[in-house]
């Protein structure tokens, strides 16, 4: 996309016709319940500069209902997706990862998951917030994960409430919440590179260096580095 500010959103017909998102494929996505399966992938997280992120709570429907959510915790690069059921002993092995400085976490809606953080005791740092990254295309309000896809890159991501109000707090989870979950993670991903690539993203955002850590195959330095 060449010229940002000439773009509009896609309206919904539009969105309909173009091509379906093509998420990760199944076995490139985890889902992780025990911290033995986390010291198994411990190296890889380390290392990763970036992941996508997002959480899935058990919805409440009853008024007065305590929501005691998160119930999983979505991490992505580029190549995989893991999917966090939580435990006590789960978030206490991911809370150096959201600690962590230098590396980044990004996607959309992170507000409500940043509360549910604070209220678990854990730390967020070098979080970016993508909905609020669209203002250079002439978008003054939040921008969804649904409509940047279909900005950015001319695809249909699919949301279903159906599954999206499902009851994420089951040992196992179906094939559907599997694929959505990890799509939601893996998305944001792809937008964070693109929108780096087209120098859009906060300049608060952590240092050049990390910046072509995440993939120095596909990202130019930027002019000022």
């Amino acid at each position: 996309m060449n010229n940002p500010a000439a773009a509009a959103l896609p309206s919904k017909d539009q969105i309909q016709s173009f091509p379906l998102f093509q998420n990760l494929p199944a076995q490139n996505i985890q889902v992780i319940q025990t911290l033995a399966q986390c010291r198994v992938i411990e190296a890889e997280l380390k290392t990763a500069a970036l992941f996508g992120f997002d959480t899935e709570s058990k919805p409440t429907f009853v008024k007065g209902e305590t929501a005691t959510g998160p119930h999983l915790i979505q991490l992505a690069t580029h190549e995989r997706a893991y999917l966090f059921q939580v435990s006590d002993e789960i978030l206490e092995f991911l809370k150096p990862v959201f600690a962590n400085r230098d590396q980044i976490k990004t996607g959309f809606g992170l507000k409500n998951d940043a509360h549910l953080f604070r209220k678990k005791g854990m730390e967020l740092n070098s979080v970016v917030e993508l909905s609020k990254c669209f203002k250079s295309f002439g978008l003054d309000n939040p921008v969804g994960l649904k409509n940047a896809m279909a900005l950015l890159f001319q695809v249909n991501f699919p949301k279903s409430k159906t599954v999206s109000t499902s009851n994420w707090s089951k040992k196992h989870l179906s094939p559907q919440q599997i694929a959505y979950a990890a799509a939601d993670a893996y998305a944001p991903v792809l937008i964070f590179e693109e929108l780096l690539q087209l120098g859009l993203l906060p300049k608060e955002i952590p240092n050049t260096s990390l910046k072509l850590r995440i993939r120095p195959n596909k990202i130019k330095p930027p002019s000022d580095a």
